[in-house]
């Protein structure tokens, strides 16, 4: 500001030659104008920088935190799926090493028969639960779920013989429209309700019959009932379920834009899922 208002003075004390003192201080505004505005410029490219950086930092860190969240979304589906199968696996064995410890009577080709299926169960277990593990190590576990072929409905059937084998009496009753069209989410939520029901009665209803009902099809949605009759009252048995299984199969049907009811009412334990289907 000194500089501006010290060469009006200086014109007035000393004249320049050849050119008016109007023209002097014209010359002398556009100057100071060009760097006033040049130093703006600069200032203003500056500042655009900066923020251009913290912009791209902070894109660069909520990408960062994206990636971990679906990493982390990843591996909660990996091990809610990993809890479902291993815990009908082992709910298996645990029927078939209890009949090979109440029954040491039975003939030589019952309890070899049922030893081979513990065998065979644990092996199983354990190559689940060896690929759970390396899929929750993996830093880019992809699809935990597309690891491996996910279930269908017509594998139901197949589900319940499992249980029947088990030495539980399951009557099924299906009445699905069009089944091998039902979307993958859809096929797979209600299968693992069925297993978590079976699992279920085999733990806290051991020798009581099961009733499974599906029926539904595209556009009206898909209905699963599971129920069981109560066992008489005891105690709980060791390792039994401590309700874990029904809250990540809630959370499960929910993710599905299902719902998940389970009461007891009349002497029966009965488990219900609703799951929309599109047409």
């Amino acid at each position: 500001m000194a500089g501006i208002a010290g060469h009006p003075v200086r014109g007035v004390w000393r004249s320049n030659d050849g050119i008016s003192y109007g023209w002097w201080l014209a010359l002398i505004a556009v100057g100071y104008g060009a760097l006033l505005g040049w130093g703006a410029w600069a200032q203003a490219r500056e500042a655009l920088i900066r923020s251009l950086r913290d912009r791209a930092r902070r894109a660069e860190a909520e990408q960062g935190r994206r990636v971990a969240e679906a990493r982390m979304l990843e591996r909660r589906k990996i091990a809610r799926e990993m809890h479902d199968v291993l815990a009908h696996r082992l709910s298996l064995l645990a029927t078939f090493a209890g009949a090979m410890e109440y029954r040491p009577d039975s003939s030589p080709e019952r309890l070899s028969k049922a030893a081979g299926v513990v065998r065979d169960g644990a092996h199983q277990a354990l190559d689940e639960l060896r690929e759970v593990i390396s899929l929750l190590r993996d830093d880019d576990p992809g699809d935990g779920e597309g690891s491996r072929p996910q279930p269908v409905l017509a594998d139901v059937p197949r589900l319940v013989e499992e249980s029947r084998d088990a030495g539980t009496e399951v009557l099924l009753r299906e009445a699905v429209n069009e089944p091998a069209e039902a979307p993958p989410v859809v096929a797979r939520t209600a299968y693992r309700v069925i297993q978590e029901g079976l699992t279920n009665a085999r733990r806290h209803a051991a020798g009581q019959p099961v009733q499974v009902a599906l029926r539904g099809g595209p556009g009206v949605g898909l209905e699963i009932d599971v129920r069981n009759a109560l066992p008489p009252p005891r105690a709980t048995p060791p390792g039994g379920s401590d309700g874990a299984g029904l809250v990540g199969l809630t959370e499960r049907v929910q993710l599905a834009g299902g719902r998940l009811d389970h009461q007891v009412i009349g002497g029966e334990f009965r488990l219900h899922a609703s799951i929309p289907w599109p047409a």
